[in-house]
């Protein structure tokens, strides 16, 4: 069980978006511990919205998590891309670089985030892939585990497959716990036997998020509503398991005033405290 001092950043996080972006510098909401931002949306940027990034860095420690990779496609690796990711981070002081375990491109973006096959070729061949990364980015990064709605053929598990993948690439991992639940009704599994064989030593930070049922065997990752009570049970139970971790809110759509954010932020907060005052007694 790792301490939250262990964490390049600590507590609950929130996606900074442009809809909250004049409130959030307004405001300077104690609550957040830290921000996410896609780097593909900032770099290259100036006037205002460079003005106000610098604004937020200032406040609150920044993340990038990273969306066009696309760390297991067939096409070469976009090097000229992660150089520019790469200054960007270095620019702005960015403390964790995160992306997704999937791909979206060939030769052109495919607008999705695709599930790679869960065979132990795809393992070498993606693990290799990120070990490049890592070593023109020269950091850690952590791949984060994806929501899926149809699979193709694969010899492993999906848990399976994660862990090789994070084993032999020697990366961090960013843990999402909406989207295990989301995989475990679409996809028939148990999802507190995925959330138990996780890497949990390699957690850089995890999302929580909402899901849009289209029915009771689909649910789709739109992060464009509230958090539902099972994913909540769910994240107090990782903490419970594994103790205390930097926690960030995603919401990418239907976003709501502020405040309501805030609401959910202090609730990932509460579930926090509560569990590290738990871990300082058991210590003791």
């Amino acid at each position: 069980m790792r301490g939250q001092s262990s964490y390049r950043v600590t507590g609950a996080g929130l996606g900074l978006k442009q809809e909250i972006l004049s409130e959030i510098l307004e405001q300077q909401p104690a609550q957040i511990g830290f921000v996410e931002i896609a780097p593909e949306n900032w770099i290259g940027v100036g006037g205002i919205r460079k003005k106000q990034l610098a604004q937020v860095r200032e406040r609150y420690p920044l993340v990038c998590h990273g969306l066009s990779l696309s760390i297991g496609g067939p096409a070469p690796l976009d090097e000229a891309f992660l150089y520019q990711v790469k200054r960007f981070l270095r620019d702005n002081q960015v403390l964790i670089y995160t992306e997704h375990l999937s791909y979206c491109s060939d030769h052109g973006q495919l607008y999705d985030l695709m599930p790679i096959p869960f065979t132990e070729e795809a393992v070498h061949y993606v693990a290799q892939r990120i070990r490049r990364a890592q070593d023109i980015l020269e950091c850690r990064i952590g791949m984060e585990n994806v929501s899926t709605y149809a699979l193709p053929e694969g010899e492993l598990s999906e848990i399976e497959f994660l862990n090789a993948v994070l084993e032999e690439a020697d990366c961090g991992y960013h843990l999402d716990i909406n989207n295990i639940y989301v995989n475990a009704t679409n996809h028939g599994f148990d999802p507190y036997d995925y959330l138990a064989r996780i890497p949990a030593q390699r957690i850089m930070y995890a999302h929580i998020a909402g899901h849009y049922v289209e029915s009771p065997e689909l649910l789709i990752d739109t992060h464009g509503e509230d958090v539902i009570d099972p994913v909540w049970k769910m994240l107090e139970t990782a903490y419970a398991r594994y103790g205390v971790f930097p926690t960030l809110l995603e919401r990418d759509f239907n976003i709501p005033p502020l405040q309501d954010l805030l609401g959910e932020v202090e609730r990932i907060r509460e579930l926090q405290q509560a569990h590290g005052k738990q871990a300082h007694e058991h210590v003791a």
